[in-house]
């Protein structure tokens, strides 16, 4: 490998690793800073109008890049994935710079910003569609895991980090919280378009734009996930709005039109999502591993935000305006095991597969879901501490592995479009699982919270009847206000006759509103919700343990297995199928180009030269080689 190709590759990742970290530190970032930004704009994030504008500031960037990140991938196959990274890098950027400038509040500025988070999702779907394309194409197959683990690392760790550096910076000012973006985008930017260069390609060969099919994926995807972000809301008397008739056309809406998109991908010439691809066991199972992962870690973070700020963290001593800063500093141990493990699992897996690593990495993911169901409400931190790193471990192992294996499984036309298909599975799990955990959480608070709040309110000398008005509050608004670091009980006390709460009235007011009794009030109630909700994500990484057990051994598409040795001139080779790197330099000189790469492959997944031929033919019947 020469210095300068080295050179070219290690540009590649840093920048690309940039722009996932960046896009990805986006998606987390106002997970914790949310109750400063909304003190910013000057609203009231306990009042019922203002939940919508809560769930899109959270939701709204996650569902634009879930829903774009393919067709980005697909125009990145067909124009240059170059280009559409380095705009995308533009396009964040200017994005950042207008976040942090929003010049109205109130409803008008909470508008003004989720409308600009939408633009910066564009942004972000760009990078994250195209920057595992690149260091797929940069790097050769014997050292691609560890590239691709460094990016996953990045991008995981990011989501992880966007929870400590958006408390940070939360405290400081709000703005900052989107000028933190503005140097990296302006430095990925330049770098990017200096250089981050095309391989040229045949423009002879032209592909229309599957305009049917993004119209149908889009809007299909579009309309679920904007009817869960309804359903999580109180409707016509009913705690949660899946009854209403918005959320109900959103969701069949939605599924209608993601068939009919899966029937237009099988008509057209040129499809935006090759659905072939799923033929590949190894992308097949590798996609599966993928969405079912993303969405228990997303619904992992919603549930610990929850606890720490609603439960431990008042109970140790800590102000709820303070918690949200302190509940991402006592998640570190969750970003540290992850950041251990991931680099270490990718550079692994380019010598051993993918199987054992992410199917034991979803094995101990899913051990410590169980444990974290076993503690108390008021656990000692220690224990929390040593899950919650055996919880990044376990994703980290799982991560790097699972990525490298599904852009190994594909062709080399075909990696935009797959790292889309990756891409939107994660982005796309992680705003399911926001809903669909809240979602859970909030079941399990209706059955228990009512009886234990009412209990609670009339032991401190509320009377009965406005006891009973109080309990019977939506629980989704208790969730928002433990989310937000704010303490509920303040504004549930407002439905109480004024007269009840004067000094001599018989109700303690001081330990009513202070910091043990809320949390002491949700702990039971919470715990019976988080055991529903961390029971969901136990069987669905069981269910993706399976499928990843069912993946096969390590496979590279294009690199092993689709050259027969002495069946391919030279001349034959398809340029994008063929890394330079990965040709023997000390091969015979009579040796064709394929024969070479063919050898070198077949050496590095330990196959012996003449069962080349054979993986070839297993290839071309769906591309899984099991040896």
């Amino acid at each position: 490998m020469s210095t300068t190709a080295a050179h070219d590759r290690r540009i590649a990742l840093s920048v690309t690793t940039v722009g996932i970290l960046a896009a990805t530190l986006n998606s987390s970032i106002l997970l914790i800073s949310l109750p400063a930004i909304f003190e910013g704009l000057g609203l009231n994030p306990l009042a019922p109008a203002n939940i919508s504008y809560l769930l899109w500031m959270l939701m709204g960037y996650l569902l634009v890049t879930a829903v774009l990140v393919v067709t980005f991938g697909r125009l990145g196959d067909q124009y240059g994935r170059a280009k559409l990274f380095n705009l995308g890098f533009l396009v964040f950027t200017v994005a950042s710079v207008l976040c942090a400038l929003v010049p109205n509040t109130g409803s008008a500025g909470a508008l003004e910003l989720i409308a600009l988070r939408v633009v910066q999702g564009v942004g972000g779907a760009m990078l994250t569609a195209n920057s595992t394309a690149i260091i797929t194409d940069a790097f050769p197959p014997d050292r691609r895991g560890f590239a691709l683990g460094v990016n996953q690392v990045a991008g995981i760790g990011g989501s992880f980090a966007g929870l400590v550096v958006g408390g940070l910076l939360s405290e400081w000012h709000w703005r900052a919280v989107f000028w933190v973006s503005v140097p990296i985008g302006i430095w990925g930017t330049w770098m990017g378009y200096r250089t981050l260069r095309d391989k040229p390609r045949d423009n002879r060969v032209k592909t229309a734009i599957d305009w049917w099919g993004n119209l149908t994926f889009g809007i299909g995807l579009i309309g679920i996930l904007v009817a869960i972000t309804y359903g999580l809301q109180p409707y016509g008397g009913h705690t949660m709005g899946w009854t209403s008739p918005k959320v109900l056309t959103g969701l069949i809406g939605g599924v209608v039109l993601l068939l009919a998109f899966g029937i237009i991908e099988t008509r057209v010439s040129d499809p935006m999502m090759d659905l072939k691809l799923f033929r590949i066991r190894a992308f097949a199972a590798g996609q599966t591993v993928n969405f079912l992962s993303s969405m228990a870690r997303g619904g992992l973070q919603f549930m610990l935000i929850i606890w720490l700020q609603g439960i431990w963290l008042p109970l140790h001593g800590y102000d709820f305006a303070s918690t949200p800063l302190w509940a991402g500093i006592y998640m570190l141990p969750l970003t540290i095991g992850f950041l251990v493990a991931g680099p270490a699992s990718g550079a692994l897996s380019d010598r051993f597969g993918a199987r054992a690593f992410s199917t034991g990495g979803l094995l101990l993911t899913a051990a410590t879901f169980g444990g974290l169901m076993a503690i108390s409400a008021d656990f000692n931190y220690l224990i929390f501490a040593t899950l919650l790193a055996l919880n990044g471990i376990g994703m980290g192992l799982l991560a790097a592995p699972n990525s490298a294996a599904i852009m190994n499984s594909v062709p080399a036309h075909e990696r935009g479009a797959a790292s889309g298909v990756r891409a939107t599975g994660m982005n796309a799990g992680m705003v399911l699982s926001m809903g669909g955990f809240f979602t859970l959480m909030a079941v399990g608070l209706a059955a228990r919270l009512p009886d234990s709040m009412y209990a609670g309110l009339t032991r401190l000398g509320i009377s009965p009847d406005a006891a009973h008005t109080i309990s019977h509050t939506p629980p989704v608004g208790t969730l928002f206000a433990a989310f937000l670091g704010d303490n509920p009980i303040k504004a549930l006390v407002e439905q109480v006759d004024p007269q009840q709460l004067q000094p001599g009235s018989g109700v303690d007011v001081a330990t009513l509103t202070g910091r043990s009794f809320f949390p002491h009030l949700i702990a039971d109630p919470f715990r019976h919700g988080l055991a529903i909700a961390f029971g969901v994500s136990i069987v669905m990484l069981l269910i993706a343990a399976v499928a990843s057990l069912m993946r096969g051994e390590r496979f590279v598409h294009g690199e092993t297995g689709m050259v027969a040795v002495d069946a391919v001139d030279a001349d034959a080779v398809d340029a994008d199928a063929v890394d330079a790197d990965a040709v023997d330099a000390d091969a015979p000189s009579h040796e064709s180009a394929g024969v070479a790469l063919a050898r070198e492959a077949a050496a590095l997944d330990g196959i012996p030269d003449q069962d080349v031929a054979f993986e070839e033919a297993l290839a071309d019947h769906g591309g899984v080689s099991d040896r």
